[in-house]
């Protein structure tokens, strides 16, 4: 079965009521998987919406809530965790991880970061975006690896997109307004999809411009289901 991750990111917004309508939408739409983002200050600092961003951000101050919601809803979640010490923070909460594509580029040098470290150390499976085949990596061969092809442009047309690789991958990690190209991926195998998720396309979510409202991810998980059905 595809593993369908309805990335909410940061378009709770920083509103507990929101962030809950969102999980239990996810779930009744048929995700597997919910996905949230911590950073601070400085990594968003130049943000022109940086004190509207860090309200989005998992916290100490709001992890144990994010965590209840989810049991309540019996729907798995988990994060990116975009500075070390975040990863403190997550540890006794979620049974995986995210890194993001710029905080994975070095990983397909063969080189290491410390956020990639320290997740390494919890034995837990990491998730990381790549707009590059990690084929040719010293960790394409780690199990405990799964890798999405994700193009980092907010949005992504077809145009930008190349999935004659894609069998390089897990999965894929979508930044389109269009259905079809997580769906397509699926067909090609992908194992993994993330969507980013939004409640109201007409609202001011900072994330909009590369999200699915619920009935269109409704839609896509049905879909993708009956590609499970047929080839998985």
């Amino acid at each position: 079965m595809t593993f369908v991750v309805a990335e909410i990111g940061i378009n709770w917004d920083g509103n507990l009521n929101l962030a809950k309508e969102m999980i239990k939408k996810a779930k009744q739409v048929g995700c597997d998987a919910v996905k949230f983002q911590a950073f601070d200050l400085d990594i968003v600092k130049e943000h022109p919406q940086s004190k509207r961003l860090l309200k989005s951000s998992i916290s100490r101050d709001n992890i144990e809530k994010i965590t209840s919601f989810a049991k309540e809803e019996d729907i798995e979640w988990f994060c990116t965790p975009m500075f070390v010490n975040a990863i403190e923070i997550l540890e006794p909460f979620v049974k995986r991880y995210k890194i993001r594509e710029i905080d994975g580029r070095k990983l397909l040098q063969n080189q290491t970061t410390e956020i990639f470290e320290k997740i390494l150390e919890t034995g837990k499976e990491i998730i990381v975006s790549s707009n590059s085949s990690p084929k040719n990596s010293k960790f394409y061969e780690n199990k405990n690896i799964k890798w999405l092809y994700c193009v980092p442009k907010y949005p992504t047309d077809v145009s930008d997109l190349d999935f004659s690789q894609i069998k390089d991958f897990d999965g894929f990690s979508n930044h389109s307004s269009d259905i079809l190209i997580p769906l397509i991926s699926t067909i090609l195998g992908s194992e993994i999809i993330e969507i980013h998720v939004t409640l109201d396309k007409h609202k001011d979510f900072i994330d909009n411009n590369v999200s699915l409202d619920f009935d269109e991810m409704k839609e896509l998980v049905r879909q993708i289901r009956i590609v499970d059905s047929i080839s998985k």
